[in-house]
């Protein structure tokens, strides 16, 4: 099970939303790249960016920030991206920048034919972020929900060749109210490829169940809140999901 911490990115700064809300905003970093030092010398194996001003605009907007994180860190650990990416040279020049994968949400919903596109031409590259509440998906930065299941979009996805599917709960999101498990247990047990879970992760509780479920294609979880305020020590935690599930190198 890995912890994947989180860096959201708003005006070059690293900052966490409660449930995508822009105008309530926590400054931790003014220096993203410090804090992604810091966050790899705790043990974390992967790094989460979220472009929270390209979620707005369609397109990303803090890539000067983003390059900086990759050249502290790139190097050492896969790095993934999601907010605002809507098409193929984008995709192609953060990929050359040193991202690992992509990650792309509003636009795999409304242009379903640019994800796979982007899944023939940067396959292993593609993650699909799905954002939901109440089992409906949300798109641009969540401000809108549509009439799409979770599920339904997810098998097509995977039919298309998507790396990995995140899956956030948006009601849950930078409230510290816990991972929805079930949501997450019944999307994992549908679907052939792996889930990351996403939105509300809490305490060790949480990682004791998301551990249940690893088996059933829970992968990671993405840390967010709960590792920035001290909820959940990030290298205590890995510790123990690695003791729990030992992972296959």
């Amino acid at each position: 099970m890995l912890l994947i911490p989180a860096i959201d990115l708003k005006d070059g700064h690293c900052v966490r939303l409660e449930q995508g809300d822009m105008d309530k905003a926590t400054v931790f970093s003014d220096d993203p790249a410090a804090m992604a030092r810091h966050w790899v010398n705790l043990g974390a194996r992967r790094l989460h960016l979220v472009d929270l001003n390209g979620a707005f605009a369609g397109k990303p907007k803090n890539e000067s920030a983003i390059k900086k994180i990759l050249k502290e860190v790139g190097n050492e650990i896969p790095v993934q991206l999601g907010g605002g990416i809507r098409d193929l040279e984008t995709i192609e020049r953060l990929l050359d920048d040193g991202l690992e994968t992509i990650i792309i949400g509003t636009a795999a919903v409304k242009n379903p034919g640019f994800l796979q596109e982007a899944c023939i031409a940067f396959g292993g590259h593609i993650m699909v972020g799905l954002d939901a509440k109440d089992g409906k998906v949300a798109t641009d930065g969540w401000s809108k929900l549509t009439g799409h299941e979770v599920i339904d979009l997810a098998k097509k996805y995977e039919d298309y060749g998507v790396e990995a599917i995140i899956y956030t709960d948006i009601g849950r999101d930078g409230m510290l109210q816990g991972i929805n498990i079930e949501a997450t247990l019944k999307l994992a047990q549908a679907v052939s490829i792996p889930i990351i879970a996403s939105g509300g992760l809490t305490s060790m509780v949480d990682i004791d169940a998301l551990c249940a479920i690893e088996n059933d294609g829970v992968m990671g979880v993405i840390a967010g809140r709960a590792i920035y305020n001290g909820n959940i020590n990030l290298a205590e935690a890995q510790k123990y999901a690695d003791e729990k599930n030992p992972p296959e190198y």
